[in-house]
């Protein structure tokens, strides 16, 4: 089981930087753009760490409260809950 959600885990973060790096290209060269619902979603899914490493990295979407609070609080409460699920599962 852990090897699956690691796998995952990895999948999901690599999506999301990419998706970050992506939108902000499109956003560049006037592209049709990643809807914003989905770039919330890659990191409510896993992949918050890729999110806000993207975000940072690309400077993109460092401006929009949104993702400047939204993403950090995600990645806080994924990190609690899998402490919380360790610290039970021992």
């Amino acid at each position: 089981m852990i090897k699956i959600i690691a796998a995952w885990l990895l999948v999901i973060n690599v999506a999301a930087f990419a998706m970050f790096g992506i939108d902000k290209w499109k956003a560049k060269h006037k592209k049709y753009r990643i809807p914003e619902s989905w770039l919330m979603l890659s990191a409510i899914l896993g992949g918050s760490v890729g999110a806000v490493c993207g975000m940072d990295f690309f400077r993109h979407k460092t401006l929009h409260k949104k993702f400047k609070l939204g993403l950090p609080l995600i990645l806080a409460v994924q990190v609690l809950l899998a402490a919380g699920w360790m610290w039970y599962s021992r």
